[in-house]
């Protein structure tokens, strides 16, 4: 992957709790589509946003 930016800290201040791990747009993850793939341990997962913006992870 390419370009990923975690979110400015104005988008992190609408969330309750401090940042501790990267946080990312989602759209920025499916660059702009609405599907991305993950790579952990060898497994590929798929990442979509509904069309009700919603997220789904599946393997």
């Amino acid at each position: 992957m390419t370009n990923l930016k975690p979110i400015s800290k104005e988008d992190m201040a609408a969330v309750a709790q401090p940042e501790t791990f990267p946080t990312y747009h989602a759209e920025e993850l499916t660059r702009g589509g609405v599907q991305a793939r993950i790579l952990l341990n060898g497994q590929i997962y798929s990442l979509r946003i509904t069309r009700a913006g919603k997220l789904i992870l599946t393997k």
